[in-house]
């Protein structure tokens, strides 16, 4: 199985982005939000935003970059043909790994689950 994340796996432009949050499909927690859109396509699509406001150093929003984009990788073959938009709410250290990503699938189940109904 391809577990890369290539550059057809990302939103990369400023309209792909405004499309998938002018649908306003969004489930969220304490540490995620995620939008979501059909795409058309046959894989989903990530994009990401973690502002200056949820973790003031470069290095922790990274962090939340790279953890949100390794769960995606690992996981995008069970997804539906969507683009995601994951917006990051609140700053996470290591320790938290585990919960975050366990918030995150909730999240993209959740989603999965209203699109199919």
């Amino acid at each position: 199985m391809d577990h890369t994340f290539r550059r057809a796996h990302r939103l990369l432009k400023t309209d792909e982005f405004s499309s998938v949050f002018h649908l306003r499909n969004a489930r969220s927690n304490t540490l995620f939000q995620v939008y979501a859109r059909p795409n058309g396509l046959s894989h989903a699509r990530l994009g990401l935003v973690v502002g200056k406001k949820t973790a003031k150093r470069a290095n922790r929003r990274n962090y939340i970059k790279r953890t949100v984009r390794e769960w995606f990788r690992l996981h995008r073959h069970e997804l539906p043909a969507v683009d995601f938009v994951v917006r990051s709410r609140q700053a996470y250290h290591r320790d938290d790994y585990h919960d975050a990503i366990a918030a995150l699938a909730a999240l993209f189940a959740k989603l999965a689950r209203c699109r199919d109904s």
